[in-house]
């Protein structure tokens, strides 16, 4: 409706205030066409917006700024080995949206894999701004950033990283003894078989990772990366372990995840194959972004 259609943009534009430490003053719908969204003004830093083009501006800009999940602003990483200063990361701005599927490219050395540990909250960098859900992290204590990783990420690793002796569905489980949802055993295990169900996995609940393919393992990690329900989902190098047939199920199934539920995933890889799969690649190289490609230019 009209009224809803107000409504939806001013939120917009209060959301977008609140992230800039902007004050919305006044905010009055009026008019009774789409074309007429109201009038209102922003005050904070002597911004007035009064006409139908600079309200639509700034609801375009406030959008984007809701839809991105995490904006990384000149992140620098410098390691201190004795008397020496090893930079890594030399400079990095980058924004990613919600329900993206990127993959994170670039050979050894180039500060990849750096770049996912500060992604992930496992490091923090030296310089910079690290925005998650319009919240600055890059200076948030070693307790935060463990509370961000338990609750808002979810990670995949090449050796699968499952517990031996432990069932499928126990290590799916496994995550939320750590979670402080208040959830029932019965809640906990109904979701673990959700996850195995959705990653194939519904008649291996109670198989050993030992009785199980390579596959079949990292199946299971990525319903345990899953498990929290977390905003984002890292896979480093996530086929590195599995033959060619495999890794196309598992990345087509990761695909899959993307598109029917919206799970913002970020593959870590040096592979073109394994990149072609997602929808964006960032390339590193020296610790700096040298491109970041739609899936339709990759391999051009």
């Amino acid at each position: 409706t009209v009224l809803d259609s107000k409504i939806r943009k001013v939120e917009f534009l209060k959301e977008y205030c609140k992230s800039n430490s902007l004050k919305l003053h006044e905010c009055v719908p009026v008019g009774d066409s789409n074309n007429d969204i109201g009038l209102f003004e922003v005050t904070g830093n002597g911004v007035a917006v009064r006409t139908e083009f600079e309200a639509q501006e700034l609801e375009k800009i406030a959008w984007k700024k809701i839809n991105h999940l995490i904006e990384l602003k000149n992140i620098c990483k410098t390691y201190h080995m004795g008397d020496f200063d090893v930079p890594v990361l030399k400079g990095i701005t980058l924004s990613i949206a919600k329900g993206e599927f990127i993959a994170l490219m670039g050979a050894s050395g180039s500060g990849k894999s750096t770049l996912m540990n500060i992604l992930g909250c496992l490091d923090h960098p030296t310089g910079g701004e690290y925005w998650f859900e319009q919240r600055e992290i890059s200076k948030v204590s070693a307790d935060e950033r463990a509370y961000l990783r338990n609750h808002k990420i979810g990670f995949v690793f090449q050796n699968f990283n499952l517990l031996p002796r432990t069932s499928a569905l126990e290590n799916v489980m496994m995550p939320l003894s750590y979670s402080h949802e208040h959830l029932s055993d019965s809640e906990v295990k109904h979701r673990a078989e959700e996850l195995l169900n959705r990653v194939g996995l519904s008649d291996r609940l109670s198989y050993e990772p030992s009785k199980l393919s390579g596959g079949q393992q990292q199946r299971v990690a990525i319903a345990r990366a899953l498990i929290n329900n977390p905003s984002v989902l890292f896979a480093d190098e996530p086929t590195g372990n599995l033959d060619s047939k495999t890794s196309e199920e598992v990345l087509k199934m990761l695909q899959q995840l993307n598109d029917e539920a919206g799970i913002t995933i970020i593959i870590v890889t040096h592979d073109p194959n394994v990149a072609h799969h997602t929808k964006r690649q960032i390339r590193i190289q020296d610790g700096l972004i040298v491109n970041g490609q739609t899936a339709s230019e990759v391999s051009k």
